[in-house]
Order: C-alpha cells, then structure tokens, then sequence
C-alpha cells in the first residue's frame, strides 16, 4: 500500500508559475512511475504527464508541453510538477498517481494523493 500526500497548489495569475508536491510513504518510492493528473468542474478527468521510476524518461500531453515539467526525488520519496506560463484553463484539482510500469498513455494507476486545487485567474 502506497499513501501521496501532495501539497502546493493556489492561485496564480495567468503567466505565473506553481509548483506542486507528492510525497510518498514507504520506501519502495523507487520502483513506481508517477503520473499527474487533473480534473477541471465539469470536466473528465485528464492525464497530464509521466515520469519513469528513476526519472530519465518523461511524457507530456501537447496541452502542457514547454510549461510544465515534471521530476522526482527519490531519496525524498516525493514528484514535482513544476507549472510554468500558466493559463486560465489549466485551472483544475491536480492529481498524482503511482503504479509500477512506465507507460506514455493514459492508463491506470493504482495509487493516488488527495488532489490540490490550482486557479489561474486571467
């Protein structure tokens, strides 16, 4: 069992920057690929970014490409998704997510942190 606990998040004008955290319980952090996730009122649920268990491979979704660049700290146990040039429409609860294998496409994830609010007003 794996519990993330994120943290970060806010409000930002558009053009600003926020970074949110995920840190993981136990000490098989390691061995996890993380996602981020987010969902924005009305919306389904939309896959944002990957990173592989050691970090050397990411994957972007076009709408965030160039902005939004996603890391991790495994002697830390914790993901960044560092969120550059915000826009309106990113405002959503975001999400991070943990299952074993890499996969650059939307798919399940079996673990996730309670979401954190970002609204970028115009």
């Amino acid at each position: 069992q794996v519990q993330l606990v994120q943290s970060g998040g806010g409000s930002v004008q558009a053009g600003g920057s926020l970074r949110l955290s995920c840190t993981a319980s136990g000490d098989r952090f390691s061995a996890y690929a993380m996602g981020w996730f987010r969902q924005a009122p009305g919306k389904e649920r939309e896959f944002v970014a990957t990173i592989s268990w050691g970090g050397g491979n990411t994957y972007y979704v076009d709408a965030v490409k160039g902005r939004f660049t996603v890391s991790r700290d495994n002697a830390k146990n914790t993901v960044y998704l560092q969120m550059d040039s915000l826009k309106p429409e990113d405002t959503a609860i975001y999400y991070c997510a943990a299952r074993f294998n890499y996969r650059e496409e939307n798919v399940e994830y079996d673990w996730w942190g309670q979401g954190t609010q970002v609204t970028v007003s115009p």
